[in-house]
């Protein structure tokens, strides 16, 4: 057994609608959808034109900078829109789907070592899932990283429960490993929970043990634990169920997108898992789930760090979770935050609540509830932050455009999924993930 790294920073939010641990296949649907802003850092070429037929694992666009990054279609049939913003900007490629599910082939056996990999899943259109650090972009198949890391739990409120996902997949996760293991040393981030051998006993990797609050199961926690990054260093990390992607692909020669999701939040009827392929339209997923009479919020991914999508929408290129919450605009409360309560939920002992802080399932909605104001430098950052970094200190030198006080406070170990929860108890309002995503975004383009 691996040593167990303990974390004590950090915070853990009970909300209600977990999904139960079963599994509904919902109706087909014959539209999907692969959004370039998923793969956050690229500049997408599209190379098809609407018409086109295309083959599941046949390229849709790729990325200018590296042309032999692919962003392959997940299903096959013909080329139904290319949708465009403003300024042409790429917003996304639709497939409607033929139903025949033909698929391009590709040839595992040519992957001999890092440089026949890494263009193996260039081709197959999975290298696009891979996320660098430093500035939590696509990674570049040019860079040689030190390691490779993947978390296979998440510890984020409604989160899907990976171990759940593996079961019935294990080879498949074991040979996705092992593939990885041929471009560098690879640490699998797992939890003292996880009792799976696939887990806990995984070869060609090294395995980490984290016990301890949200957000213990973010890579980037892991990283700073593990193998901090210093500046001029470069690591890739993966999800867990891509690195099943890969094993199917290594196993089968064909690209297969099938996640197992949770459709989960205290706006479902009956939360649980769902079969559904990357780019699927959510309609059908939600389908009898949700009261069409209220306001509700649809997100793609946990509630907090998701992002928010219309009911006629696409699920995310790295969703493992839908929820849906209320939206909140409709609701109005005598007294405001200075009534007794004893169902809502408050880091600072507002509230009863904080007497049966296990016991009680909480239901948020969307609402921020209060304004923007100053920091106040009080360590509440600190509390719920289980990195080596002062996150108070860091997002103020982001704030102030101070690159070089950045460098020193760490920015080029974080990602804005790291700040989720220190955004959510924060008393001054502030968007701290939209601060450290634009933070990275100038440090980027300086460094370029």
């Amino acid at each position: 057994m691996a040593n167990v790294i303990k974390l004590r920073k950090g915070l853990d939010v009970n909300l209600k609608g977990h999904a139960n641990l079963e599994t509904f296949q919902p109706e087909v649907t014959d539209t999907y959808a692969l959004v370039p802003d998923d793969f956050y850092g690229m500049k997408p070429k599209v190379v098809v034109k609407e018409g086109d037929a295309v083959k599941a694992g046949e390229a849709l666009f790729v990325d200018k900078q590296h042309p032999e990054v692919k962003f392959v279609s997940p299903v096959s049939g013909t080329v139904a829109m290319v949708e465009r913003g403003d300024r042409r900007k790429v917003l996304s490629v639709r497939v409607k789907a033929d139903g025949k599910q033909t698929c391009v082939t590709f040839d595992a056996k040519q992957v001999k070592d890092a440089k026949t990999a890494v263009a193996f899943l260039c081709e197959s259109g999975l290298f696009g899932f891979f996320r660098q650090r430093p500035y939590d972009v696509v990674a570049n198949p040019e860079d040689a990283p030190k390691a490779i890391f993947v978390s296979a739990f998440n510890s984020m409120p409604l989160a899907q429960d990976f171990e759940y996902v593996l079961k019935g997949q294990e080879a498949e996760f074991q040979a996705g490993l092992s593939l990885l293991a041929k471009i560098a040393k690879v640490n699998l981030g797992v939890s003292k929970k996880q009792t799976s051998k696939a887990l806990t006993e995984a070869k060609d990797v090294n395995v980490n043990v984290f016990d301890g609050p949200a957000p213990a199961g973010n890579v980037g926690v892991q990283i700073n634990h593990i193998d901090p990054i210093n500046k001029g260093e470069v690591v890739w990390t993966l999800g867990a169920e891509e690195v099943i992607f890969i094993g199917r692909l290594v196993q089968n020669g064909k690209v297969d997108f099938t996640r197992t999701i949770a459709v989960a939040g205290s706006e479902i009827k009956e939360p649980k898992y769902a079969k559904a392929i990357v780019g699927q339209a959510v309609a059908p997923l939600l389908k009898g789930q949700t009261d069409a009479s209220k306001s509700l919020r649809i997100i793609s991914g946990n509630p907090m760090v998701g992002t928010k999508i219309a009911a006629d929408g696409f699920l995310g290129a790295h969703a493992t979770e839908l929820t849906v919450i209320p939206e909140g605009d409709d609701v109005w409360e005598m007294l405001g935050w200075i009534a007794p309560r004893f169902k809502e939920f408050s880091t600072s002992r507002s509230y009863f609540s904080w007497l049966r802080p296990k016991k009680t399932e909480y239901t948020f909605d969307a609402r921020i509830k209060g304004g923007e104001r100053h920091i106040i430098m009080s360590g509440e950052y600190d509390k719920v932050f289980p990195m080596d970094i002062y996150a108070g200190y860091l997002i103020k030198a982001i704030i102030s455009g101070d690159i070089d006080r950045q460098e020193a406070l760490g920015i080029y170990e974080v990602a804005p999924e790291d700040f989720a929860i220190a955004e959510f108890v924060d008393s001054s309002k502030l968007e701290l993930q939209r601060i450290v995503r634009e933070g990275l975004d100038i440090l980027r383009k300086e460094n370029a």
